[in-house]
């Protein structure tokens, strides 16, 4: 398929011929036409052109206002959207549909006309139409079809059912996008949080093995040349230094300074690898006086033997709590991950929604790196009932968007609350705005205040509808520069859940 380019000069358009009976007869083999009487179809005639279209060229853009109505009288349309950077091919029409082509469930009507839905909303394209080889439509001004739809009335019977799975289709297609991007969100999140947890356990695991060696050299060592008071004295600094929690102390200078005063003191008394020892010291606020009050008396080979007999145990006990604090931290990663995909749970059930925002916000933390979070959660909540998996993917496309609102820098604000009887959760940001004249049409099919290529249109409907027709609850917004809210209100005891959309 070849592309056209802005310099190329545009296909001519001619009149639609006279209504002569052959034509009359043309445009009753069209479903939309097929019950038109004669007179209908000369003022149908009147009013529109034919338009012929060679291989690539593009009828219309997404994002373009809408200005006409299309009918298909010949070849075939390929309808694609950009999203996310990508372009995906929504459905192809064709006066010649082969079998299994398409959507399940497409009506036979649907192949043979385009661009009404912007026509009756006043908006703009919502997708790309480009001709797949020599292809010919009938173009109806915008006028003419809001008269077409009054003048002749079956048109509207088979146009509107059209309609109605269209919008349908575009949602279903939007919701399994969003259930990949949900699946996206989740794999990125947990390769993310995983890496920091499963590099440590590598590291520790592939570090402990020399250390294991190291510790069986230096207690052999140690137990030919220490008599029994001075391995009770080197017992006691082990009890001692495992007694001594970290200290409070944060500055890294200090610390540093610490670390290197203790390496040099035990290299001095012939310690052959003074760093495990002397970091651990450090850490807990002790020094080389400390170590030196408890070493003295001891013969310079027993203070060697001595020194690296503790650094080598000390050592081997860093690495295994490096392993013993990656474990929970992998299973509290796993935790989240089963709370915010429902993994192995029936898909009704009573669940809590702080827990969900709180799985969602693991889930989602490499992309807020940038972005304060303040969580502003009212104590005792009850439970709601419904569908956490649905909800769950709410609040991550209320958060994605405000997080792209704020550019990926910004105060991102999560409360909730209980007023009367609905669990209350506002998301906020101090993002750009929702504009005032889009925010009463921000939840409806197919309208995003995003560029083109950049939103479908269909995450904030798809979210109302999970919140209000799967939740019986209600989804608002309020705006302004710097202060976006997005409230979501759910009945707390479930009674007036419904059970499907």
């Amino acid at each position: 398929m070849t592309e056209t380019t802005a310099t190329d000069a545009p296909t001519p358009r001619t009149p639609t011929p006279d209504a002569t009976p052959q034509h009359r007869k043309r445009l009753r083999e069209i479903e939309l036409f097929a019950e038109l009487t004669d007179g209908q179809l000369d003022w149908l005639s009147a009013v529109t052109e034919e338009r012929s279209l060679g291989d690539g060229e593009t009828l219309f853009r997404d994002g373009e206002p809408a200005t006409h109505f299309y009918v298909l009288l010949e070849g075939e349309l390929l309808v694609t959207k950009v999203v996310d950077g990508r372009e995906e091919l929504l459905t192809r029409h064709s006066t010649r549909p082969r079998p299994g082509e398409g959507h399940h469930g497409k009506p036979s009507a649907a192949h043979r006309f385009t661009g009404e839905l912007p026509l009756l909303t006043d908006g703009s394209y919502l997708a790309t139409a480009t001709a797949f080889g020599p292809t010919a439509v009938l173009t109806c001004p915008k006028q003419a079809f809001c008269d077409m739809l009054v003048r002749c009335p079956t048109v509207a019977r088979v146009l509107l059912p059209v309609l109605a799975w269209r919008i349908t289709s575009s949602e279903i297609q939007a919701r399994n996008r969003a259930t990949v991007t949900a699946l996206g969100t989740l794999a990125a999140g947990l390769a993310h949080e995983l890496n920091n947890p499963a590099a440590a356990v590598a590291r520790a695991a592939q570090d402990l093995g020399p250390v294991i060696d190291r510790l069986g050299a230096t207690a052999q060592h140690w137990g030919d040349v220490a008599d029994d008071r001075e391995r009770s004295v080197l017992n006691e600094m082990i009890g001692e230094i495992a007694r001594t929690p970290p200290t409070a102390d944060t500055d890294p200078l200090a610390l540093a300074d610490r670390e290197d005063a203790l390496g040099d003191w035990a290299a001095e008394h012939g310690a052959v690898r003074p760093e495990p020892l002397a970091t651990a010291l450090a850490e807990r606020g002790l020094d080389q006086d400390w170590a030196a009050a408890r070493v003295a008396g001891m013969g310079p080979d027993v203070v060697a033997a001595a020194l690296d007999q503790l650094s080598a145990l000390l050592e081997a006990r860093a690495l295994t709590d490096q392993l013993q604090s990656a474990g929970p931290r992998i299973s509290a990663l796993v935790a989240a991950t089963r709370d915010y995909a429902n993994l192995d749970r029936t898909p009704r059930q009573r669940f809590s929604v702080a827990d969900g925002l709180e799985a969602t916000l693991t889930m989602m933390r490499h992309q807020l790196s940038g972005v304060r979070i303040v969580r502003d959660f009212a104590p005792d909540l009850p439970p709601v009932t419904g569908y956490p998996t649905e909800l769950n993917q709410v609040w991550t496309n209320l958060i994605d968007n405000a997080v792209d609102a704020m550019g990926g820098q910004g105060t991102l604000t999560l409360r909730t609350c209980l007023q009367g009887s609905c669990l209350t959760v506002e998301i906020g940001d101090t993002g750009h705005g929702i504009p005032v004249d889009s925010l009463s049409r921000i939840f409806e099919p197919f309208y995003t205040t995003k560029d083109v290529g950049k939103g479908t249109g269909l995450g904030l409907h798809l979210s109302y509808r999970i919140v209000t027709q799967r939740h019986g609850g209600s989804l608002t917004a309020r705006s302004t520069p710097g202060d976006t809210w997005m409230v979501v209100r759910i009945p707390a005891d479930g009674t007036r859940t419904r059970g499907s959309a």
